[in-house]
């Protein structure tokens, strides 16, 4: 499946996307606030959404038909709204970590983003106005479905939800300033993510996606999934064994060789730019990086509604 959360005649709403159409689940469930609810209710809750699904792929009318919008309208939002913790992994590609001169690591290293960072699939990026060195890193990022502790590497597939392209927008020049990665990570804005939470079972092996991210039309990052070095299952178990993970966790499996301060001379993003982020399976995200001060007021709308 593909769940949504998205913006429509005024009204936030959660959604399945089935063609080019989302149809609202929240118009016979206004408690539905995002998708994050949805895997909180459990299996049987998905399992439900499932049959609604299928109801209509069969050409049967299980929710009112003016419950669905042409999904080219909408205005996607971050599909998990403000989910407990988002998890980014640091250097987790050989190719990342030798283009940035650091070693390639022995254990996963992490840092955390805030909910004010998250953005959607098509909302403008803000570059702060202290910011210089802005780059991009196109990461798949899992969405963890169910609460667990101390989880085995051989059951951490059956924790994992689904999964979303995200974006770790970077202040580099932030970023180094002190041994804390996290001072460049968390702006407001800096995690566009979606453009939907694809279920896991739309996805044979995760491992096995291509992913690419352009600017402005110039393909910059091109690598492949199977490159981590600590795969899914590593991840979740290890996370897992430092504290609880929740439904509606995110953890950013990290990004490919390819960034704007990996290359010669380093280049970073500009006002202006477009940068389309893009995961086999997973779909696309396209943003523009926008001046701040001229997006005041706006970012409660494009990312978490209290």
């Amino acid at each position: 499946m593909r769940l949504a959360r998205y913006r429509w005649q005024g009204r936030e709403q959660v959604g399945i996307v089935v063609g080019d159409r989302v149809y609202s689940l929240s118009a016979r469930d206004p408690d539905l606030r995002d998708v994050g609810d949805l895997l909180e209710r459990g299996r049987e809750a998905l399992s439900e959404v499932q049959q609604v699904e299928a109801a209509i792929r069969a050409g049967e009318r299980p929710l009112p038909e003016d419950v669905a919008a042409p999904l080219e309208q909408v205005q996607l939002l971050p599909p998990i709204r403000r989910p407990e913790k988002i998890i980014c992994l640091g250097l987790n590609y050989r190719d990342h970590a030798r283009e940035a001169g650091m070693p390639i690591p022995s254990e996963p290293i992490f840092f955390a983003k805030y909910a004010n960072a998250l953005i959607g699939p098509r909302d403008p990026i803000p570059r702060p106005r202290a910011v210089v060195q802005l780059d991009y890193e196109v990461e798949l990022a899992v969405v963890i479905g169910r609460e667990g502790k101390y989880i085995s590497e051989t059951d951490a597939m059956a924790y994992v939800a689904g999964y979303m392209v995200l974006n770790d927008v970077s202040a580099r020049d932030f970023q180094f300033r002190t041994g804390q990665w996290m001072h460049g990570k968390t702006f407001d804005g800096f995690a566009p993510c979606g453009p939907v939470l694809v279920t896991a079972d739309e996805v044979d092996n995760p491992h096995a996606l291509r992913l690419r991210l352009w600017v402005n039309g110039e393909l910059r990052q091109d690598s492949h999934t199977g490159e981590m070095i600590f795969s899914i299952p590593q991840l979740v178990h290890y996370f897992s064994q430092l504290f609880t993970l929740r439904p509606g966790d995110i953890i950013s499996t990290g990004t490919p060789p390819g960034v704007g301060m990996g290359r010669r001379p380093p280049t970073y993003l500009k006002e202006g730019d477009e940068v389309v982020a893009w995961i086999e399976g997973i779909g696309e995200l396209r943003n523009r990086i926008v001046r701040e001060e001229a997006l005041r007021g706006q970012m409660g709308a494009m990312s978490a509604s209290p």
